[in-house]
């Protein structure tokens, strides 16, 4: 053989000493690359098992949506006309204040008229589950009240309701909107009352 050609093969076996270790880390990358049978089969399996779980959860809320819709579907509609209650109270008061009108024939009519339109609508209310709150003498509950005002009367206890300013409604168990009230305090004596029997007391103990 050729002298060259044996110093040339040999040349090229040294100049690329880099390429048999290349393919060497080329060949261990793709060992460690591959996964073994279980470990696939476990990874899909966890996979599924969050899909189902997700497609459960979505069916639930889907669920809860259309069975809220089915019950509460009128819910903004209802709220709305309940200004048609409060216009008709609202007229009531306006005809009343009426000096041309007041102990006339013509508005004890007009009332007439007006107390039944409102009957049929609290009826039709109720038939759609749209209940009124009571006030009247209930203790202030935030849930379903709103005050306004505080009245003083001895009478009552402190937080009893003794007027209803603006009728609150129901629908089902949610809060359509809180009752307007004015509640109970104690008068301003029978608190200064209470606070010299309470310092007369004290200085009896001493």
């Amino acid at each position: 053989m050729d002298k060259k050609n044996i110093n040339k093969d040999n040349e090229d076996k040294v100049s690329n000493p880099n390429e048999s270790n290349l393919n060497e880390n080329t060949e261990k990358g793709d060992e460690k690359k591959l996964v073994a049978p279980e470990e696939k089969i476990k990874e899909l399996e966890d996979k599924v098992t969050r899909a189902f779980a997700e497609m459960e959860n979505q069916r639930r809320r889907y669920e809860k949506e259309k069975d809220d819709a089915f019950e509460y579907g009128g819910f903004a509609f209802a709220r709305e006309t309940l200004n048609l209650l409060d216009n008709l109270d609202r007229s009531k008061i306006s005809l009343e204040n009426d000096e041309k009108l007041k102990n006339s024939d013509s508005l004890k009519k007009i009332f007439e008229h007006l107390d039944i339109i409102k009957k049929d609508m609290v009826s039709i209310f109720k038939k759609n589950n749209i209940e009124q709150i009571e006030t009247i003498n209930k203790k202030l509950d935030p849930n379903f009240h709103q005050a306004m005002m505080e009245v003083e009367d001895a009478s009552k206890d402190p937080g009893t309701i003794v007027q209803e300013i603006q009728t609150g409604f129901m629908m089902k168990d949610r809060l359509l909107r809180p009752a307007l009230v004015a509640v109970s305090k104690k008068p301003s004596n029978s608190e200064k009352k209470d606070e010299i029997d309470e310092n007369k007391a004290k200085k009896d103990k001493n």
